[in-house]
């Protein structure tokens, strides 16, 4: 058995059938809190903490995964290219609307840290949090933070977004389906991206847009906010 939790095939085929799995339930369930990334890091750790098995082992495979973590999210410019007169008529309002998006993530942020008296490492761990993780995690080993914190941060912002996203979508009545890809994309990145692609393929190419743009501002934004 050791032999086999060596194997990055374990660490690959327990992460498809977590999320599998995950899937599944919310398909079975219809639960907005059902959310199939949530589930898949339950089945996982739970899975580990059962069998005692070390997660260096089980990263053996996890590490294959997180290749695939950018070209993923470079794929997600298809949806882009599908609007592209869109963004050529609208391209102000949308860096704008990116900006203010960016200034209130990490703004909020370095408020609360220093509200609640944290270090200068949490901070910066926490400044990107609304990126997706590529560009976060050379954001916080840029200015010296924790990469593990960001990591689970910007895990826990994407699936807030992907999960409450509709609900304030509707609660502020917000029609424009630009408006609403601008604003998931802005806010949790890759994972409420997704979300915005089953609302609609507009709202799917502004969120895809919006992670682009909002990383390119967080990484000139966080030099600025953090020296």
């Amino acid at each position: 058995m050791h032999e086999l939790f060596l194997s990055p095939f374990f660490g690959i085929g327990l992460s498809i059938a977590a999320f599998w799995v995950g899937t599944w339930i919310r398909k079975k369930t219809g639960l907005v809190l059902c959310n199939p990334l949530v589930l898949a890091i339950v089945i996982v750790s739970g899975v580990l903490l059962i069998f005692k098995i070390p997660y260096e082992e089980y990263n053996e495979g996890g590490a294959l995964i997180n290749m695939f973590l950018a070209p993923a999210t470079a794929c997600l410019a298809v949806s882009i290219y599908t609007r592209a007169e869109l963004l050529k008529k609208n391209w102000l309002p949308i860096v704008v609307g990116a900006s203010c998006g960016s200034l209130a993530s990490m703004g909020s942020v370095l408020l609360m840290c220093k509200l609640f008296g944290m270090d200068e490492a949490m901070t910066v761990s926490l400044i990107p949090k609304s990126v997706t993780t590529p560009i976060a995690v050379s954001v916080a080993e840029g200015h010296g933070g924790m990469v593990p914190i960001t990591v689970v941060a910007v895990i826990f912002t994407g699936i807030l977004g992907s999960i409450f996203a509709p609900t304030l979508i509707r609660l502020f009545r917000v029609n424009d389906p630009m408006i609403a890809g601008i604003s998931i994309g802005a806010c949790s990145h890759a994972v409420g991206t997704s979300k915005a692609i089953e609302l609609g393929e507009t709202e799917g190419a502004m969120s895809g847009l919006a992670i682009g743009v909002c990383g390119i501002l967080t990484v000139l934004f966080s030099m600025i906010l953090l020296h």
